[in-house]
């Protein structure tokens, strides 16, 4: 099903874009690989995080990971249903942008 194309200011923010393009393909993510493919800083990527779940468009959850031997979790991130569908809207919207008016 092909999404309806909206314009979403949210996500075009081109770290939030970038987050939400890796997600998309995928169930989760943790959050130590997603910073190292994005190349941010842990600091960038939590505001980013913490904006976008806000919106309702991510989904964060901690766990123990089965390669640590210590107290520490890691931190799994997902998009949403309404972050895919506010993703692909907005993808959408892009693609109708570089095709020109009239064309779907």
């Amino acid at each position: 099903m092909r999404a309806e194309p909206k314009f979403d200011d949210a996500i075009h923010a081109l770290t939030r874009l970038r987050l939400c393009a890796l997600l998309r393909p995928v169930q989760s993510a943790e959050f130590g690989a997603v910073k190292d493919m994005l190349k941010v800083s842990d600091a960038n990527l939590s505001k980013t995080v913490r904006a976008l779940a806000e919106m309702g468009y991510i989904a964060t959850s901690k766990q123990r990971s089965p390669e640590r031997h210590d107290a520490r979790l890691t931190t799994l991130l997902w998009l949403t249903e309404a972050g895919k569908r506010a993703f692909d809207g907005h993808l959408s919207a892009i693609t109708a942008l570089s095709l020109g008016p009239g064309v779907n």
